[in-house]
């Protein structure tokens, strides 16, 4: 059973920046792939970056491309998310996910139903 907390996130003002933090605990954390998604007021949750944790490929939303970068730690077992010149657009709740089981693919990495494993979120309020 894995088990995704992430943190960091705050209230920040517009062009500030923020690192979220995603730290996964179990037996034995391998995923294939991590992802941040994130759910705006009034909208659907959306993708926002993956990473693939063997080889570190890295995936971006439009809204994220420039101004985010994901990361992780393997041996810290914890993923991040660094979001610099923020917007009040990138105000909603972040999530992390992981892909654990089953099969490897960038492609589906955008996709939420790829994912097996979810955070209960980080919320990040951006301020004008």
């Amino acid at each position: 059973q894995v088990q995704l907390v992430e943190s960091g996130g705050e209230l920040v003002q517009a062009g500030g920046s923020l690192r979220l933090s995603c730290a996964a605990s179990g037996r034995t954390f391998s995923p294939y792939t991590m992802g941040w998604f994130r759910q705006g007021p009034g909208k659907e949750r959306e993708f926002v970056a993956a990473i693939s944790w063997s080889f570190a490929s890295t995936y971006y939303a439009d809204s994220a491309k420039d101004r985010f970068t994901i990361s992780r730690d393997n041996a810290k077992n914890t993923m991040y998310l660094q979001m610099n010149s923020l917007k009040l657009e990138d105000t909603a709740v972040y999530y992390c996910a992981a892909k654990t089981s089953g099969r490897y693919s960038s492609v589906r990495s955008y996709s939420q139903n790829y994912y097996d494993s979810w955070g209960q979120g980080t919320q990040v309020t951006v301020s004008a």
